[in-house]
């Protein structure tokens, strides 16, 4: 019998859905004639959406801007010098922009109820494509379609993206449900040591999940700092291990079991922990690391503060994390470990040989980052109004300006034309603490290739550019285990309780005895039956098998 938790999350989903049907319009959002929130008729007509070539007439758009809290004195979220820039440049087509707060951390949970509520500003975003696309199998969002494929619609929105990002944010029936960004890399995270404490104590960087283990056995035994306030080290990884993304970064990837199997390893994409084998060892291996005292013992309440907390004075020698959390400009852990330790160095390292064939694998991001819809609550002029900020958002004058500043402020132009940062201080104080919320379509860059975006984010972060060209060499060491966006479509329904599983039961296979860790792995692999792990896995072997055929690879 299923569990009632997991029945009454699926009644609330299902009410949800009742909700959000009835507080949108009724008919499909494929459909080329729209009824809008005034009741007016959309027409069968291109809209002019590229930037400069309609003057609307005051049209008031709302946007979604993720929240972090972190505005400088004198600034808030939504009223800034940039917020001020963004509407002195709509302003001059007929357009006012207006923001609306989201907490970054509670994104997911403030978009439903705002969706289900009707009062979603009219550009929506979110990681989660899964529930964009579940929003427009019930009618709730425009096919954006009409306002970006026609000939001259959209030019400069196009020209950025490029064909293949725009295709990331259509369904299978080629209706474009959002705008997906950009991502000017493919890098997810990396894994960072205390460089220092292997020089101490004689030690290589590790290269296996085996030698890693013994070099956490000697921070901890050893405590190179000879620190009596500490223990030696901890072991850390993309936040807590009972995280639902925690099986989707680059340490696991030492432990797959599909890395060779390019179908097997998309149909397991956000489900690894149930159809990957090999992330049952990778567990297992953390529960060893837990048995031995190398990791917290409530390793389960730490926070992101006291994780940076515990790099920064000293009390950790192993984590993983994003790219260049070890040099953010706007918070540089290693500058301020330096300041309680001269001698210090907390560095990154290439991803770890695979047990299972000896080969190097990062996981990486997909090539789109989020996703940007609209809901029907606006009418069909608003959403044209959207699209131009998006193309605008897409030019020179939008994205470019909006991540770098102004030049002769913020930067100077290298010999390669490309900006070199004047003083990341200032930047970090004036601009880098939103820009890259602001620009939703770039995901922290306004870059043409890869390379570039490397070469200009390490600029940005003066006296530590090495430290930025070696996270991202490392971050993409190996073989590259690259997702796909493809949500299989009962993923959204489901995923509510499967993350309540993994949060409770992963916690239990990392905290069991050694000898308990296969029976409570097993259970827990039956409560996500239970919650409905197969149907999806079902749904996705079919999407693939379509794709790569009924062969194993």
């Amino acid at each position: 019998m299923k569990n009632r938790r997991y029945e009454k999350n699926r009644a609330m989903s299902v009410v949800l859905a009742a909700v959000l049907a009835a507080g949108f319009l009724a008919g499909c959002g494929g459909n080329k004639s729209e009824t809008n929130k005034a009741g007016e008729q959309a027409k069968d007509a291109e809209y002019v959406t590229t930037y400069g070539e309609k003057m609307f007439d005051n049209v008031t758009i709302t946007v979604e801007l993720f929240d972090r809290s972190n505005a400088p004195d004198g600034n808030t979220l939504t009223d800034n010098r940039w917020v001020e820039y963004v509407n002195q440049e709509m302003n001059k087509v007929g357009i006012n922009v207006e923001f609306v707060g989201v907490p970054r951390a509670d994104e997911v949970t403030k978009m439903q109820t705002m969706m289900s509520s009707g009062t979603a500003p009219d550009i929506v975003t979110t990681y989660t494509y899964a529930y964009a696309e579940d929003y427009w199998n019930q009618g709730g969002i425009w096919d954006l379609s009409d306002f970006i494929e026609g000939e001259g619609q959209a030019k400069n929105l196009k020209a950025y993206l490029g064909q293949d990002v725009l295709n990331v944010g259509k369904n299978a029936d080629n209706n474009l449900y959002g705008i997906v960004a950009k991502r000017p890399t493919l890098a997810a995270s990396n894994l960072f040591i205390r460089q220092d404490w292997l020089d101490k104590l004689g030690l290589e960087v590790p290269e296996t999940p085996d030698e890693l283990f013994e070099v956490l056995t000697r921070f901890v035994n050893d405590n190179p700092d000879q620190r009596k306030d500490v223990v030696g080290a901890s072991f850390w990884t993309l936040f807590n291990p009972s995280n639902s993304v925690c099986y989707r970064n680059t340490m696991s990837a030492a432990f797959t079991k599909l890395g060779q199997n390019e179908k097997k390893r998309l149909i397991a994409n956000g489900i690894e922990y149930y159809y990957d084998e090999g992330i049952r060892d990778y567990f297992r291996f953390i529960n060893k690391c837990y048995d031995a005292g190398l990791m917290d013992k409530e390793y389960y309440t730490e926070t992101k503060d006291s994780l940076t907390s515990d790099i920064v004075n000293g009390a950790l020698g192993f984590c993983e994390y994003d790219i260049s959390y070890n040099v953010r400009v706007t918070n540089n852990l290693v500058k301020t470990l330096k300041e309680n330790n001269k001698d210090a160095e907390f560095v990154s390292i290439p991803s770890l040989k695979n047990i299972n064939d000896g080969k190097q694998y990062s996981a990486t991001y997909s090539p789109g980052g989020l996703i940007a819809f609209c809901p029907k609550t606006a009418d069909a002029e608003t959403v044209e109004a959207c699209m131009t900020y998006l193309d605008w958002l897409c030019s020179k004058e939008g994205g470019y300006v909006i991540i770098n500043g102004f030049e002769d402020e913020h930067y100077t132009l290298d010999s390669n034309g490309l900006p070199k940062v004047i003083d990341s201080e200032y930047n970090a104080k004036d601009k880098d603490w939103l820009c890259n919320d602001l620009f939703i379509l770039g995901n922290s860059a306004y870059a043409s290739t890869s390379d570039e975006f490397h070469e200009t984010t390490a600029s940005k972060n003066v006296g530590y550019e090495n430290y930025v060209l070696n996270n991202y060499k490392n971050s993409l060491s190996g073989e590259l285990l690259v997702p796909d966006s493809y949500s299989a479509p009962s993923e959204s329904e489901r995923k509510t309780d499967l993350d309540l599983v993994c949060s409770e039961w992963l916690v239990k296979c990392i905290t069991c005895a050694p000898e308990e860790f296969d029976g409570m792995y097993d259970t827990f692999k039956k409560e996500c039956e239970n919650a409905g792990i197969e149907k999806i896995v079902e749904e996705r072997t079919e999407h693939y098998n379509k794709i790569y055929g009924d062969s194993q690879s």
